[in-house]
């Protein structure tokens, strides 16, 4: 496997359990909580933020030498809103029932952290194809994270899974008896707990025995070997 296409794969992978935006960056909480009490919400509203993330990287990649640094973040708004009107007006038009449970929260995904966080740390300063597959990849993990989070939440708590749709599925004897603290926003909280407790120990690494320049978390800010032993010396 040649160098870029390897790069090109850890660019995807990255975002799906070792840079999860929800599990790991802890970002993107206010749609996590609230819209993931039905399964096809989380599905939606995961699908939806990576069309805007993918489709705005691609955008602000290929601009990132003609945009200026000092207006740099309204532009980037700007062209995420773009995106966002787009995603809006195509799922009112063709998925009315998903957009109305959606509500409010499809319009800010304008704001949403995570996409924001990608364009400024990473699609402004690569190019367009490792953009796109980072901005698939975090979404994807993003839509993952609704997917399971949100599939818990209405199993326990109402006895369904994928409500709203030909494929729902009633839980028995859970149906009758559903815990609806589930479907609360304590649930939620709980639900992401353990859900970020797995991640975390599924993704431990465990640490260097000696740190050196070479294994440094801050080896990109440092000034060099010479400040580093100097600093060991004091």
């Amino acid at each position: 496997m040649s160098d870029n296409t390897h790069g090109a794969m850890h660019e995807f992978v990255k975002g799906i359990i070792k840079e999860n935006p929800v599990l790991v960056g802890l970002l993107g909480m206010c749609p996590t909580l609230a819209i993931t009490t039905q399964a096809f919400n989380g599905i939606g509203m995961g699908l939806a933020t990576t069309f805007v993330l993918v489709c705005s990287n691609i955008v602000i990649s290929m601009l990132k030498k003609v945009i200026p640094g000092t207006v740099r973040l309204p532009c980037f708004i700007v062209i995420i809103a773009g995106f966002v009107t787009l995603i809006e007006f195509l799922m009112k038009g063709y998925l009315p029932e998903m957009y109305s449970e959606l509500g409010i929260f499809l319009s800010l995904i304008t704001v949403n952290c995570i996409i924001l966080g990608r364009a400024e740390a990473f699609a402004s300063k690569n190019t367009v194809i490792h953009s796109a597959l980072d901005g698939l990849g975090m979404g994807l993990g993003f839509t993952l994270a609704l997917f399971f989070m949100a599939s818990i939440r209405e199993i326990v708590g109402s006895g369904t899974w994928l409500a709203g749709t030909k494929l729902m599925i009633e839980i028995p004897w859970v149906h009758d008896n559903p815990t609806l603290i589930f479907i609360m926003p304590a649930g939620g909280f709980f639900v992401l707990g353990c859900l970020i407790a797995i991640i975390n120990k599924l993704a431990k690494r465990k640490p260097p025995k000696e740190i050196s320049c070479e294994n440094c978390p801050n080896a990109a800010a440092c000034s060099g070997k010479e400040s580093c032993e100097a600093a060991a010396a004091k």
